[in-house]
C-alpha cells in the first residue's frame, strides 16, 4: 500500500469516528496519532488502517480501548512538584488577594484526566483559605474527553501508590482510608470539585476564570487546533487570570495573547484585550467560537509573516532566554525547537562568528540599539558569508521585567 493511500484511508478511519462518536481528532498531530491507532490496531493483528475502520463498524465495542489508548492519561498528584510549589506559595496568594471577597474563586482543570491535578488544586485552595470559605468560594471545573477516566476522577478513589507524591501531612488532612490500600478525597471538599465532559476543540471554554490549567494537554494538538484553543482560553479568563501548562509546553508564538509570569515552570498572564493589535478585528465578545477563530486567525498570520521575512530574527527576555526565533535564524543558525526557552549565552551564536554578549550588555544598559556592519561567518564549503547584525531592546515603561531584545542578522549578497 502507498503512503498516499495509507492516509486517505486513516483520513477516512478518523471521519468514521467523528460522525459515529462525536470526536474530533483531526486536529491532532498525525504521526503520534497514527503510532497509538497502529499500537490498538495490533492487539487484533490489523495491519492497516482500512481493514481496522472495517473492524470498528462490526464492533462497536472497540471504540473504548481504541479512545483509552489515544488519549493516554499520564497524571499524578504535585506533577511536576517546583512548579506546584511556585503556584502555592506565589501565584496563588497574589492571585486571591486581587479578587473581592464576596467574588467565587473560579479555577478551570482541562484535560484533567483522572482527577490528580483537580483534587491538588482543591488542597492548594483548602490550605490557602479557611475551609468554610474554601466550600462557600471555590469552584474547580474538572474536565476531559475521556468518560471512563471522568468515572474514575468523580470517585475519588486512590491508592497509596497513587498517593505517593502528596505530603503525608496532607493525605492524612485530605483523604480518608476506606480500606487496605484505598484511599478517598475527604467529601466536604470534593463538593466543589465539578467534574464533566468537555472537548476543547469543539466546546465553547468555561468563562470567568481565575486560574486555568491544561499541563500537557496542547501538545497532542497540531499548531492550527493549538492556536484556536489557546485564543479560546484566553477569552475564558478574567483580566486577572493566569495560565498553567505543562513543562512540555511553549506559548512561543502566542505572545500577543500571553506573556509570562514564570517561564520555566510555564505559568502565563492574561495579556489584556485593550493591549492586542487583534482588536482591529470588531468581533461580539459574546460568541467565544467568533472570538477565538478570529484571534487565531491573526496569530497565524502574524507569524506566516515573521517567519517570511528575509531577516534571521530572535527574541531574548531579561533573564536571556530565548523567546522566539523565526525559520530564517533557525536555519541559518542551526536553532532547534529544543534551543527555544533555553540561556542565549549556551548557544554557540552568542559568540561565533560575533561575539554578542558584551553586545547584549551594552544595548541593555545605554538603551539605544545597536548596528553592527560586515561580519564575516566562515563556511565549511565556499567562501564566506557576511551579515548585518542589529540589537534593539524593547521595554514596557511600567514594567521592566517586560524587556526584550532583538538580535537580527540580514545575510548580504557578495
Amino acid at each position: 500500500m502507498s503512503e498516499q493511500d495509507k492516509n486517505q484511508f486513516f483520513e477516512a478511519l478518523l471521519e468514521h469516528i467523528r460522525q459515529t462518536r462525536g470526536f474530533d481528532f483531526t486536529g491532532y498531530k498525525r504521526l503520534s496519532l497514527q503510532r497509538r491507532v497502529t499500537k490498538q490496531m495490533r492487539t487484533h493483528n490489523i495491519e492497516n488502517f482500512g481493514d481496522y475502520l472495517d473492524y470498528l463498524e462490526v464492533h462497536p465495542e472497540e471504540f473504548l480501548p481504541l479512545f483509552n489508548t489515544i488519549l493516554i492519561n499520564v497524571t499524578d498528584f504535585f506533577r511536576d512538584l517546583p512548579a506546584w510549589k511556585y503556584l502555592w506559595e506565589q501565584l496563588l496568594p497574589k492571585l486571591l488577594a486581587q479578587i473581592p471577597a464576596d467574588e467565587p474563586i473560579r479555577i478551570w482543570s482541562a484535560g484533567c484526566s483522572s482527577g490528580e491535578e483537580a483534587y491538588t488544586l482543591a488542597m492548594i485552595l483548602s490550605e490557602l483559605l479557611e475551609p468554610s470559605e474554601f466550600r462557600q468560594r471555590v469552584k474547580i471545573y474538572a474536565t476531559d474527553v475521556d468518560e471512563e477516566a471522568l468515572a474514575q476522577a468523580r470517585r475519588a478513589n486512590y491508592s497509596l501508590r497513587d498517593l505517593q507524591s502528596v505530603p503525608e501531612a496532607l493525605r492524612d488532612k485530605y483523604f480518608e482510608s476506606l480500606a487496605a490500600d484505598r484511599y478517598v478525597f475527604r467529601q466536604d471538599l470534593r463538593r466543589s470539585v465539578i467534574f464533566g465532559r468537555h472537548d476543547l476543540v469543539q466546546d465553547a471554554p468555561i468563562s470567568h476564570l481565575d486560574l486555568l490549567v491544561c499541563r500537557n494537554t496542547l501538545m497532542y494538538f497540531n499548531a492550527e487546533t493549538q492556536g484556536r484553543i489557546v485564543s479560546r482560553m484566553h477569552f475564558a479568563l478574567s483580566p486577572r487570570g493566569a495560565l498553567f501548562l505543562g513543562k512540555a509546553e511553549m506559548l512561543l508564538t502566542h505572545g500577543t495573547l500571553f506573556s509570562p509570569i514564570n517561564l520555566p515552570y510555564r505559568i502565563f498572564e492574561k495579556v489584556p484585550s485593550n493591549h492586542l493589535r487583534d482588536r482591529v478585528f470588531a468581533f461580539d465578545p459574546s460568541n467565544p467560537q467568533e472570538a477565538g477563530n478570529r484571534f487565531a486567525m491573526h496569530g497565524l498570520l502574524r507569524d506566516a509573516a515573521f517567519n517570511a521575512i528575509a531577516l534571521a530574527h530572535i527574541v531574548i527576555d531579561i533573564k536571556g532566554d530565548i523567546i522566539i526565533a523565526n525559520h530564517r535564524a533557525c536555519t541559518l543558525f542551526n536553532i532547534n525547537r529544543q534551543d527555544l526557552g533555553k540561556p542565549f549565552h549556551d548557544l554557540e551564536l552568542s559568540y561565533r562568528p560575533l561575539e554578542l554578549r558584551t553586545r547584549i550588555q551594552q544595548v541593555y544598559a545605554r538603551k539605544e540599539a545597536l548596528l553592527i556592519e560586515n561580519v564575516e561567518r566562515p563556511r565549511s564549503e565556499g567562501g564566506p558569508e557576511f551579515f548585518n547584525v542589529q540589537l534593539s531592546c524593547r521595554s514596557e515603561e511600567t514594567e521592566e521585567a517586560m524587556r526584550i531584545l532583538s538580535v537580527s542578522a540580514l545575510p548580504l549578497m557578495r
